[in-house]
């Protein structure tokens, strides 16, 4: 039995690969919304406010996570994730998973508590990522401080960054696959076959749209911040010149 989930922050189009894994007999939960998240969230929500008591914000576009892998998880994050996850984890299938972009915020304390899972984390040009609204594009939200802007789009970078580090400041679980976007868009097969030598089952097809792919291209607001520099660069994604 293997129990997968998906890391990847709000529009990273994560909905692709948990629509692929449904059509592909993946049990991922008794509800689930359009998106293919696990629903309802509340109790996720909830299990994000209490990891984020742990986290220290050093001010600007610097957050402290070192408490989160030295502490005992508490009882009451355990409790929300499990009652989160009721369906999933009670379900008898061979493989089963779940998807909701704050399982990110959440993320050191998931692969404490399953580190055996297979995680598929999924990355997009984060000029991409911050063209639609997400629920965590206001980290307060979530009890994650930070420094307060009337500037959306700098929220949401900020938000993109924030957990882009929290990934980043954690060593990788045992079974990690990392997967762009862009390329189970534009190279589709060649991406499944990875991910299925990843899984060790084969998967389902679902219909991709190539022009999901740079629609920063023809957005006319601020999509570039200088901080998104050294995560395009290490995927692969091309910096502007000039902005």
């Amino acid at each position: 039995m293997s129990l997968i989930t998906i890391i990847g922050r709000g529009h990273s189009g994560t909905r692709a690969i948990s629509h692929t894994l449904y059509a592909s007999g993946v049990y991922m939960g008794f509800t689930l919304n359009n998106s293919g998240d696990l629903v309802p969230p509340e109790a996720m929500y909830e299990a994000c406010r209490v990891a984020a008591r742990y986290v220290e914000w050093k001010g600007g576009l610097q957050w402290d996570f070192s408490a989160l892998n030295a502490m005992d998880i508490p009882q009451e994050f355990t409790d929300l994730i499990q009652t989160y996850l009721e369906s999933v984890l009670n379900d008898k299938s061979a493989h089963k998973g779940w998807k909701i972009p704050e399982t990110t915020l959440v993320y050191p304390w998931i692969v404490r508590m399953f580190p055996d899972a297979k995680y598929i984390f999924w990355i997009r040009n984060p000029r991409d990522c911050i063209l639609g609204r997400h629920i965590t594009d206001d980290l307060t939200r979530f009890g994650i401080p930070y420094e307060p802007t009337d500037d959306e789009r700098l929220r949401r970078a900020i938000s993109w960054k924030y957990q882009y580090d929290l990934v980043k400041a954690f060593p990788k679980p045992a079974n990690w696959l990392e997967v762009r976007f862009e390329d189970f868009v534009l190279k589709q097969e060649e991406t499944l076959a990875h991910l299925e030598a990843y899984l060790g089952f084969k998967l389902g097809r679902i219909i991709v749209r190539p022009d999901a792919v740079e629609r920063w291209k023809y957005d006319h607001g601020v999509n570039y911040f200088d901080f998104f520099e050294p995560a395009m660069k290490e995927y692969g994604y091309p910096i502007p010149e000039t902005e």
